[in-house]
């Protein structure tokens, strides 16, 4: 079905749904990403010197795409501030310490970098690009890279 677009109100109009689920799409893979790479984290290392309570694991959260001034964004991060049972340590310092290879301060071996990984892999290495361009062809768009 053609839709006819007069000016760029209704241009921005008809491709919020458009725009919507692509970006959709683009978080739930920055997610799933960052899931995994929390799950690595808890997984490539047992504390023997404090107890986990694996709120961190649990910590990723994903807004879903919404208008956002004339575009579409969405939101995926580690919420820090829902990390309230580490005792003396921030929600942040431990997102820190997991972004610099550190398991409760302390340096092991197995050493993630939970949002410098995902980041490498989704936008880094052209990931979202390609997942974007996919959606894009999927939707009729005539798209080259």
């Amino acid at each position: 079905m053609a839709i006819h677009v007069k000016n760029m109100k209704e241009l921005n109009k008809a491709l919020q749904p458009v725009m919507k689920g692509m970006v959709d799409k683009m978080a739930e893979r920055v997610y799933e990403t960052l899931n995994y790479f929390l799950l690595d984290y808890y997984a490539g290392y047992e504390p023997s010197s404090y107890q986990r309570t694996k709120d961190f694991l649990f910590s990723a959260v994903k807004i879903d795409a919404q208008p956002y001034k004339g575009g579409v964004r969405a939101s995926v991060y580690i919420d820090y501030d829902s990390l309230n049972s580490y005792r003396e340590v921030s929600g942040y310092q431990v997102a820190k310490w997991s972004n610099e290879g550190l398991h409760g301060g302390i340096e092991v071996d197995h050493k993630p970098h939970v949002w410098d990984d995902t980041m490498r892999e989704t936008i880094d290495n052209g990931e979202l690009l390609r997942l974007a361009l996919e959606y894009l062809k999927s939707k009729g768009f005539s798209v080259r890279m």
